[in-house]
């Protein structure tokens, strides 16, 4: 039995609702029908089942690979198994990644060897690796500080570390090194770059994670080691003597790959063509199972859909899941998604996405029209006894609903507690492990609340600045 505060649940709360914006409300009969489907869910083990059926029977998915193909048909075999009304594949074309030998050595004054993994979308090193001295740079703004041509063929290596916080704030600051240094590094003459690993975690492993080039320079190898090496390289380089290090990156794009969105659909019955977009991405960095990053969100969101769907006589619009191909790389299935869906984006009326990690939610907000803030006032009242309260209608939604959220469909958060996220995030200790399947059934119970009363309701979300 779960403690959510399910004493509320039922129809009493509907007594205690405040007074609402003005605008189209959601009828009594659907929120209650939203508060039974909650607590079923919080009852419901199917989550956890496919979260350990896709991490046991597929694994790590990058992109590209052949377990990647085989998550694909995984994703296509479970919508169907699970009643959705219309299953889809739609391909995505990208240049493929691959990973190969990697390694990191000091050579002198003190030999060490030390935990790396290259980039995702780096060069790789030549054959017989990179050998040079190692340059230490508190932060790519002291990198960008250099001269030009100042390192003159030295590995730069960045020392900035991530900051711990429950709504995952230290990320942004920190990210960028791995974003930009390499292209940074190679302006000032350097011949690789190093970052601390993007993650707050202090285990010898290594964070993998995308960056990106500038082609107005050189493309230099890009790779990250481990905090507790990141600390012995600022140890070395805390001496007088020159820091030699070899760096060995067997990576880099070797040709064209298709892969696919899947798309499972629950219909609605008075819009069926009218979509609310729940989804995660189905693909994962190839170094762990992609468990929390993103399998829990790809189970959290069909487990979600199918209960509002076994549970419910109809809905008035559309309930849509995608598992997004290729996220880790750039989005890819995300805008492809948007680009085949540009004429029809007036049918997509609000969407979430689940894709930080497993811990619970805590918050919800929305990026919605003012008239239609009563009913988001709503669905917040039926999601409070889950332990969740209302943010603001400032919400950005997933990353993976950036090129919907462009180009105008509403969206809305719901935020987990990702204080230990990076701690796993893109390594190998990204594993079933880390889920914790009491908890898992909050995240579903919200997700249904949403995407079922956002179905339901029969006004418009979408944001319009120019509306008083």
């Amino acid at each position: 039995m779960h403690n959510w505060g399910k004493g509320l649940a039922g129809a009493l709360w509907l007594w205690c609702l405040p007074i609402v914006a003005s605008g189209q409300l959601l009828s009594d009969d659907a929120l209650a029908e939203a508060a039974a489907i909650r607590d079923m869910a919080l009852e419901s083990g199917l989550a956890y089942e496919l979260l350990e059926s896709l991490t046991t029977e597929v694994g790590p998915r990058m992109a590209g690979s052949e377990a990647d193909a085989r998550a694909v048909a995984w994703g296509k075999a479970k919508f169907e198994a699970l009643g959705f009304d219309h299953v889809e594949l739609q391909p995505v074309k990208f240049p493929r990644w691959v990973r190969g030998e990697e390694s990191a050595r000091v050579l002198s004054p003190y030999p060490h060897r030390l935990v790396v993994t290259a980039l995702g979308g780096s060069v790789g090193t030549p054959a017989g690796g990179i050998t040079a001295n190692v340059k230490l740079f508190e932060n790519l703004a002291a990198l960008e500080a250099a001269p030009d041509d100042s390192l003159d063929g030295a590995i730069a290596f960045i020392a900035n570390r991530m900051e711990r916080a429950r709504n995952g704030s230290g990320y942004g600051p920190a990210v960028i090194a791995r974003r930009d240094g390499a292209s940074v590094g190679a302006r000032k003459g350097a011949s690789a770059v190093l970052i601390r690993s993007i993650g707050t975690s202090n285990d010898r492993i290594a964070h993998t994670g995308l960056m990106r080039y500038n082609f107005a320079v050189p493309k230099i190898p890009a790779g990250a080691l481990s905090n507790p090496d990141a600390d012995l390289l600022e140890r070395l380089l805390s001496r007088p003597e020159p820091v030699s290090l070899q760096l060995t990156l067997e990576v880099g794009r070797d040709r064209e790959y298709t892969t696919y969105n899947v798309i499972g659909d629950i219909h609605g019955s008075e819009k069926p063509d009218e979509f609310v977009v729940i989804g995660c991405h189905l693909d994962s960095w190839d170094v762990g199972t992609g468990a929390l990053d993103d399998g829990f969100g790809c189970a959290t969101t069909m487990a979600a859909a199918t209960l509002i769907a076994r549970n419910t006589e109809s809905r008035h619009r559309s309930i849509r899941v995608i598992l997004y191909a290729i996220e880790e790389q750039g989005l890819i299935g995300a805008r492809a998604y948007q680009a085949a869906q540009a004429d029809q984006m007036n049918q997509h009326i609000i969407g979430a996405e689940s894709d930080f990690g497993a811990g619970p939610i805590y918050q919800f907000s929305s990026k919605v029209k003012p008239s239609a803030l009563g009913a988001i006032e709503q669905i917040a009242q039926v999601l409070e006894p889950l332990g969740i309260t209302f943010g603001n209608n400032e919400a950005g939604g997933g990353p993976d609903l950036i090129p919907l959220r462009d180009a105008g469909m509403a969206v809305a958060n719901l935020n987990q507690d990702g204080t230990k996220y990076f701690d796993y995030h893109h390594t190998v200790n990204d594993t079933l492990d880390k889920v914790d399947p009491e908890s898992m059934p909050q995240n579903v119970a919200a997700y249904a609340v949403f995407a079922y009363l956002a179905a339901q309701y029969t006004g418009d979300f979408g944001f319009d600045l120019n509306e008083e």
